[in-house]
């Protein structure tokens, strides 16, 4: 049992440390100061650019893509490493093309949906949106009422999704929606490409979340799309998105672990120069204790992430374990970073930190992509033998 990277795949993760030392931590102050004053969390055009001409002179573009595409095919386990260490930065700024969005395609789509989607999305050309959440569904995809009904050679989608990142920049989304009532998320949930400005596809409102972060409520009011325009096989979408959610739940543990190691270097570098009462704060119980317990925690959800990443590359059923890895890196980060901002006290709670952002991500991550209490109950019904 091997427990380190490929040397390949460990000289690609420092190549991206450096890239997040070097290119995305000299721009928080500008990002926190930005959201300070004007409540949005995010770069500039111009920032953006320079990061995307620095990101592909290193080599960092289509990473996990097909080879055919141009992308360097990368397993699961190599882009945990990738994540880890964008994880450390609160900039946010996200490597082209989206992995989740990607591997669904790379599952569903067909030759031709591969050409004008699946090329241009590798090559970062274009941006992309999932729909899956509804008001009144939240973690049960099962729950999902937005309907997508045959006619002739096109499908008419009515329904409302909510939640739903990048809806209003997106150049085109994948709508999950079900064309068969009676089988619900047993054979009848099918996905579609709609592409921006599709007519009936309505972008109704921003939801400003915590830490500057928006999503977007999104309608479709008899949206008519072509037939062709199907991911997959109709009635046969839940399994890909399932698929897509567990490299996006990877991914998210990933970055917790970024995230945290940051927090606790951060524990250790301040705690020995700060003294209280006559003591330095690394002389305290308390603090000795937060150190030694985070530590062990990075490392036993550094290990269980690479695990489940490495059965996903293996083709081999994940699910318990990313649901496990879910809640516990999620929560994990949650009580490193808690942590971090009481060892700074006051200068923990402004914003000329990274740490309140770093909480605000978190605290996202804890509800995103199924909340920890699903999770749990996955979990359980699967050792329980429950699960129906």
């Amino acid at each position: 049992m091997n427990f380190e990277l490929d040397e390949e795949h460990r000289m690609l993760k420092d190549v991206v440390a450096r890239f997040v030392r070097e290119d995305l931590i000299p721009l928080e102050n500008a990002v926190m100061a930005r959201e300070a004053s004007t409540g949005l969390h995010g770069l500039t055009d111009e920032e953006e650019r320079k990061l995307d001409e620095k990101a592909q002179a290193l080599g960092l573009w289509g990473l996990d893509a097909p080879a055919e595409l141009g992308g360097s095919d990368l397993p699961v386990t190599a882009m945990v490493g990738v994540h880890e260490e964008l994880g450390r930065s609160i900039t946010p700024y996200i490597l082209a093309p989206d992995s989740p969005n990607l591997r669904m395609l790379m599952i569903t789509a067909n030759d031709q949906q591969r050409e004008r989607y699946l090329a241009p999305y590798v090559r970062g050309e274009t941006v992309s949106a999932i729909a899956i959440s509804e008001p009144g569904a939240g973690g049960d995809p099962a729950g999902m009422t937005t309907r997508a009904e045959r006619d002739g050679d096109d499908f008419v989608i009515n329904g409302r999704k909510i939640w739903i990142s990048r809806a209003a920049k997106a150049d085109w989304a994948i709508v999950m929606a079900v064309t068969d009532k009676a089988k619900g998320a047993r054979g009848g949930i099918s996905a579609f490409i709609v592409d921006k400005g599709t007519p009936g596809f309505n972008v109704l409102r921003r939801i400003p979340m915590l830490g500057g972060h928006s999503t977007y409520e999104v309608a479709f009011e008899d949206c008519r799309v072509p037939a062709t325009q199907m991911l997959g096989q109709e009635g046969k979408g839940f399994a890909p998105m399932q698929a897509r959610l567990s490299s996006r739940r990877v991914e998210m543990a990933a970055k917790c672990i970024g995230r945290a190691q940051r927090a606790l270097d951060m524990i250790c570098e301040y705690a020995p120069q700060r003294s209280t009462f006559g003591a330095k704060l690394s002389e305290r119980q308390a603090i000795q204790w937060w150190v030694a317990d985070a530590a062990t925690k990075i490392h036993a959800c550094r290990l269980m992430t690479y695990e489940a990443a490495a059965r996903i590359d293996r083709g081999e059923e994940a699910r318990t374990q990313v649901s496990m890895i879910k809640v516990f890196a999620t929560e994990m980060a949650w009580e490193i970073i808690d942590h971090a901002m009481q060892t700074f006290g006051a200068m923990g709670m402004t914003k000329e930190l990274p740490l309140q952002q770093m909480a605000n991500d978190t605290r996202l991550m804890r509800v995103y992509e199924g909340p920890t209490e699903v999770h749990r109950w996955v979990v359980a019904r699967a050792l329980l033998g429950t699960r129906r």
